[in-house]
């Protein structure tokens, strides 16, 4: 089935932030304890929940400060082959 809709690098971000923000939300910890505890600046905390954009490395830090970094380590880790081709250059030499 061919997707039709394919959402944004914004929306996606977006809708990050937002899943983000409800977890924090959810284990009752403010903005200003979260950017102490993870040691991204408040500024770059308020940004990314208002924009969805932060570097990687902050991101990285606000997953291991909520203690969700799992699931970053898990990302990509078991995406399914799209083609024969794809199974063909994946194999080993």
């Amino acid at each position: 089935m061919v997707n039709l809709y394919q959402k944004t690098w914004a929306e996606i971000n977006t809708d990050i932030a937002n899943r983000m923000i409800q977890l924090r939300k959810r284990r009752k910890i403010s903005q200003k304890e979260l950017a102490v505890k993870s040691g991204v600046s408040l500024g770059s905390l308020k940004r990314f929940e208002q924009t969805g954009e932060i570097s990687l490395q902050s991101f990285t830090k606000l997953a291991i400060a909520l203690e969700v970094e799992g699931e970053l380590e898990a990302l990509f880790s078991e995406v399914p082959f799209g083609s024969i081709e794809e199974v063909i250059n994946g194999q080993t030499k």
